[in-house]
């Protein structure tokens, strides 16, 4: 099972060392930034499932380096870090999109179970949708835990890579999958072979499910793909 890939952005060299080796132990991938600058070049880079943002970071603050991370991503969950408790803070950090916001010092433990609620709530949806039951792509059943699309006796045996593709599009059917995103999450990054080989498995996918004319993958130009079906 692949593990939750946390971003901590923390300057105390030994409040951020203590939280990277906590979390770690608790089973997540933590990537630890010193600064905000550093922070959302990683981000911009990399995949990531939750961030942890102290407030005051040297270069570009946690409020800053939040802003940056909403303009170009809305869903993935934020917490913040600080020293302060002023409410008109805790106002503004929950204004530009953050998930939660937790005043030092803490136990590691509370910040184990906010982490735990939020994760809990932002995958609810991908985790009701695909945990049994296979998905109804068109005339196509797909079964996501088995990477079989099935029509009608016929099967086709997906790699790991063609199923989680195909589930990010059937998750979002109708809508732009964005194509940096896609690639940081499945392949680790979005490098220019990286996305040459996830245009390969895009031209898998459609010949897969060419057999039926009402679905198609089409490419929505500098974004990403959408998997349409027609009415």
């Amino acid at each position: 099972m692949q593990k939750t890939k946390i971003l901590l952005v923390e300057d105390d060299p030994n409040l951020g060392q203590l939280l990277k080796e906590y979390l770690d132990i608790k089973g997540f991938e933590t990537t630890l930034c010193r600064d905000g600058e550093e922070g959302w070049r990683t981000f911009d880079k990399f995949y990531f499932d939750f961030c942890i943002f102290d407030v005051m970071l040297p270069k570009l603050d946690g409020f800053g380096l939040a802003e940056k991370v909403r303009a170009k991503d809305k869903q993935t969950p934020i917490l913040f870090l600080t020293a302060k408790s002023l409410k008109e803070d805790t106002i503004h950090g929950l204004q530009i999109g953050a998930d939660d916001y937790m005043t030092k010092p803490f136990r590691m433990e509370e910040l184990l179970l906010r982490m735990q609620a939020i994760l809990r709530r932002t995958t609810r949806h991908e985790t009701e949708t695909t945990a049994n039951e296979p998905l109804q792509i068109g005339k196509f059943t797909f079964d996501y835990h088995t990477q079989k699309l099935i029509l009608d006796t016929q099967e086709q045996k997906l790699t790991s890579k063609e199923a989680e593709l195909l589930k990010m599009l059937c998750l979002q059917k109708n809508q732009v999958l964005d194509r940096s995103q896609t690639l940081k999450k499945i392949w680790g990054d979005d490098s220019y072979f990286n996305s040459r080989s996830m245009d390969v498995y895009i031209t898998k996918l459609r010949k897969f499910l060419k057999a039926d004319e009402n679905l198609q993958i089409i490419n929505v130009h500098g974004q990403g793909f959408k998997l349409i079906e027609l009415k």
